[in-house]
C-alpha cells in the first residue's frame, strides 16, 4: 500500500497573529515523550515537542458530523463512531506562537492535502466550547504516555477521570474534524488548538486525534471444545477463525494447532461424530478460483486432522468448498471480508 506522505503544518506561512507570549511559569520538556512520534500524514507546527502520545491498534473514537454539537447539551449532536487504529498526540508549542497561528498552519497544510473538512468551528457561538467538553466527556487523555520534566497535572487523572480540563483550556479553542484520502485509504482526523492549562498557559497546545480504519485483527480467540460441541448441537455448524492460512494458499499455518487441538478433541469425544470441513473465502478474485482455494483449505485441515498428535480418522471428515456463495457479511468492507474468511465444521 503507499504510504501517505508527510505534511509539514509548520513549513507553511503563517496567516495568524500571533499572541504575545506571557512570562513563562514552567519549561516544557527538553524532549518528546520516549516512544512517541509524528503521524506520518502531519508532522507538528515547527518546534512544538510532543508531551503526550497514545496509539492503539484497534479501537473505538467518536467524531462529530457535519451537525456538529448538540444544541442543549455539551455533546456532539449526531456522533459518528469509528473504528479502527488509533493515534492521540498532544503538543506544546513554541513560546511566541498563540493557538491561531498554529490552528491556521495546520488547517491550510491539511487543505493543501485534500483534507475534506466535515466540521470546524472558531468561536464560542459556532460551539467550540461544547465541543471541547463533548471531546473531554471521552477521557481521550486515558492511556497516554507523556513526556519527562515539570508536567503538573497533565499526566494525573482529574477527578478521577483523565480530562483535557487538566491539560487545555477553552481559551481561544477551534476544532477541526474530517477526513484525508491519500495512498488508497482515508483518514478521519480531529484537531483542537487552545491555550494550555495550569502551569503551561502561556504556551499553544494542539489534540490531534487520527484513526486509520482497517479490520480487527481476527483470529486471535481459538474456539474450545465445549464451544464447538454447543454450536453444533444449537445450529449444526460451528464458525472457526483460529485456523490460518496465507493470503492465496491453502496450507496450514503452524499458529493453527491450538484450533486443530479443539476440533480433534470433540471428534474423540464422540467416535460417532461425523463432520464436513467447509472452506469459505470472501468475493476477491474469480469465483471458480475461490471455490479451488477453499476446497484446497478444507482439504488441508482434514489432512491435519489425520495426522500426530491428532489421528481422526478420514472416514469421518468430508472436505468442501464453498467459495463466497454463504457469506455471513457484507463483503463491501474489509470487516466484512475477515468474518467471511472462514472454516466450519458442519454436521453430515
Amino acid at each position: 500500500m503507499a504510504s501517505i506522505r508527510a505534511l509539514g503544518a509548520g513549513a507553511l506561512l503563517a496567516l495568524g497573529t500571533a499572541l504575545s507570549p506571557l512570562p513563562s511559569r514552567a519549561d516544557v520538556p527538553a524532549a518528546d515523550v520516549p516512544g512517541g512520534n509524528d503521524h506520518p500524514v502531519l508532522r507538528r507546527f515547527t518546534g512544538s515537542v510532543l508531551v503526550g502520545f497514545a496509539q492503539q491498534d484497534w479501537e473505538q473514537s467518536s467524531f462529530p458530523d457535519a451537525s456538529g454539537v448538540a444544541k442543549n447539551g455539551d455533546k456532539f449532536a449526531n456522533p459518528q463512531t469509528l473504528e479502527g487504529k488509533i493515534t492521540r498526540l498532544f503538543y506544546l508549542a513554541p513560546l511566541d506562537k498563540g493557538p491561531l497561528e498554529v490552528f491556521r498552519n495546520h488547517q491550510q497544510a491539511l487543505q493543501a492535502a485534500g483534507f475534506k473538512t466535515v466540521w470546524t468551528c472558531e468561536s464560542k457561538e459556532q460551539g467550540c466550547t461544547k465541543a471541547y467538553f463533548a471531546l473531554d466527556k471521552n477521557q481521550r487523555l486515558r492511556g497516554m504516555s507523556w513526556a519527562k520534566g515539570d508536567l503538573p497535572n497533565m499526566s494525573k487523572p482529574s477527578g478521577g477521570r483523565w480530562s483535557l480540563e487538566a491539560s487545555i483550556t477553552t481559551d481561544g479553542g477551534r476544532m477541526l474534524a474530517g477526513q484525508l484520502t491519500q495512498g488508497g485509504r482515508t483518514l478521519h482526523l480531529l484537531l483542537y488548538t487552545s491555550l494550555a492549562q495550569n502551569d503551561y498557559t502561556h504556551r499553544t497546545a494542539t489534540y490531534i486525534e487520527i484513526i486509520e480504519p482497517k479490520a480487527m485483527p481476527t483470529g486471535q480467540v481459538t474456539v474450545d471444545a465445549g464451544a464447538i460441541g454447543q454450536g453444533l448441537k444449537a445450529e449444526g455448524k460451528v464458525a472457526l477463525y483460529g485456523l490460518f492460512f496465507d493470503t492465496g494458499k491453502s496450507e496450514v499455518k503452524p499458529e493453527s494447532q491450538a484450533q486443530l487441538a479443539e476440533m480433534a478433541q470433540v471428534l474423540k469425544a464422540d467416535p460417532k461424530l461425523r463432520v464436513f470441513i467447509v472452506g469459505h473465502t470472501d468475493n476477491v478474485g474469480g469465483f471458480e478460483a475461490n471455490q479451488v482455494l477453499s476446497l484446497a483449505r478444507a482439504q488441508a485441515v482434514v489432512a491435519a486432522l489425520g495426522k500426530p498428535p491428532y489421528g481422526i480418522e478420514a472416514s469421518r471428515l468430508s472436505a468442501k468448498g464453498a467459495a463466497n456463495i454463504a457469506p455471513l457479511a457484507s463483503n463491501a468492507d474489509e470487516d466484512g471480508r475477515a468474518r467471511n474468511r472462514r472454516v466450519e465444521m458442519v454436521l453430515q
